[in-house]
């Protein structure tokens, strides 16, 4: 009885060709072997450090988007406790900042957060956090989303 199963022995598998880059002279000169050197050196366009929408500011502010306050289920950029974000094209970061009250128990220990947090993002060489009190934070500053999250839409 037949199965319809054939076996058949090979000695040797030929092995198929590799893949090779041949030297092709590009328009604009010689095209290097090596592509992703140039690659790597361009910087995007459009990228403007300081500006939103740059990938660094926008790695900065999903950093902070990563910090919560401890006794609201709400991150701190959302609750609208940062003023501002400034990247310089040299990687500085400065962060704006407050708290909901002066006398906040994380007072001392969140700034701390924001500053090695932000200088953990790649592109920041350096993060500088200015905690300040003027103008107060109030309720009014919280995003829409912060404040559907808190039951006050």
């Amino acid at each position: 009885m037949s199965n319809g199963i054939e076996i058949q022995e090979v000695g040797a598998v030929e092995q198929p060709p590799r893949a090779r880059v041949e030297d092709v002279a590009v328009e604009s000169g010689e095209r290097k072997r090596d592509y992703l050197e140039g690659f790597l050196s361009q910087k995007p366009a459009g990228d403007v450090a300081g500006e939103p929408g740059g990938a660094l500011y926008e790695g900065v502010v999903s950093a902070l988007k990563e910090i919560y306050d401890p006794e609201i289920p709400v991150n701190i950029y959302d609750l609208g406790l940062i003023y501002g974000v400034e990247v310089t094209e040299a990687g500085h970061a400065v962060v704006t900042m407050t708290l909901t009250t002066p006398h906040c128990p994380v007072a001392e220990s969140m700034p701390m957060e924001v500053e090695l947090r932000v200088g953990a993002v790649p592109g920041v060489g350096s993060a500088e956090v200015n905690l300040v009190w003027d103008p107060a934070w109030d309720p009014a500053k919280m995003s829409d989303d912060a404040k559907l999250e808190l039951g006050m839409l």
